[in-house]
């Protein structure tokens, strides 16, 4: 199924993360055998660094999707930029879930929870907390508090979390980001390479009482995800934002 959302937006990326309840292996062998694995599926992941979190492969500079995977303290990630279909957007993450048991010892027990992210950028370079006002609160009681004298909200970045189910194990956080800051508005002078950003995670908690498979939790929380973006996430937040930056532009 190709992805419309690249449409909305000028990125759109996915990020997953394993969080676990106990540190990963650091040693050497361990961390270069499950970055060679990697590498084996993903010819272009050849980027391999490390900073104080951890160690990361990514795609060579220049790729077309900007492929990651990381090893943290408590965490393991990957990622894609601007995928073309769920298929390819889910691939790597789902090697990373496939591999994590065998190469770094992550079992059942050991996930505290998974996250799947789906984040939209959108280039404007305006005031982002007007943009933010007009797309979400027009019409509701937060506008009013937006109407009248003085330069405006000063630091507007809505954020909402709901659970699907009645265990709340399941669970999506919505979030809106600007990224103005106060010292713009006085100015009225705003930067040009800051976009708003839309961020909706998929978080999947092990139920009570339940054992907990990680691939079919995934695959469960890649459908929340897209249902919840097709259903709420596009027609009410997306395309008033889009709608918004237009009308200023």
């Amino acid at each position: 199924m190709s992805i419309s959302y690249n449409s909305f937006c000028d990125d759109f990326y996915i990020d997953m993360y394993v969080n676990t309840r106990f540190d990963l292996p650091n040693d050497r062998d361990s961390l270069l055998t499950f970055f060679e694995r990697i590498t084996k599926q993903f010819p272009l992941m050849t980027s391999l660094s490390r900073d104080n979190s951890g160690y990361s492969l990514e795609e060579s500079e220049g790729s077309d999707y900007g492929r990651w995977t990381s090893i943290d303290i408590e965490r393991i990630g990957a990622g894609i930029i601007n995928p073309e279909n769920f298929n390819q957007a889910f691939e790597l993450p789902k090697t990373v879930i496939d591999l994590m048991p065998y190469l770094l010892g992550i079992r059942s027990l050991d996930v505290d929870c998974i996250d799947l992210t789906f984040g939209m950028d959108f280039d404007y370079s305006g005031n982002h907390n007007e943009i933010i006002a007009e797309a979400m609160f027009a019409g509701s009681p937060f506008g009013k508090i937006f109407d009248g004298r003085g330069a405006g909200a000063l630091s507007l970045s809505p954020a909402v979390v709901i659970a699907l189910d009645d265990e709340c194990s399941t669970r999506i956080r919505l979030t809106v980001d600007s990224r103005t800051e106060e010292s713009e508005i006085r100015n009225r002078k705003f930067e040009q390479d800051k976009p708003i950003s839309l961020y909706m995670t998929a978080r999947q908690y092990p139920a009570g009482g339940k054992e907990f498979d990680p691939k079919a939790a995934f695959n469960n929380l890649c459908q929340a995800a897209i249902d919840f973006m097709d259903e709420k996430v596009v027609p009410n937040f997306v395309v008033p934002l889009t709608s918004a930056i237009a009308h200023r532009r």
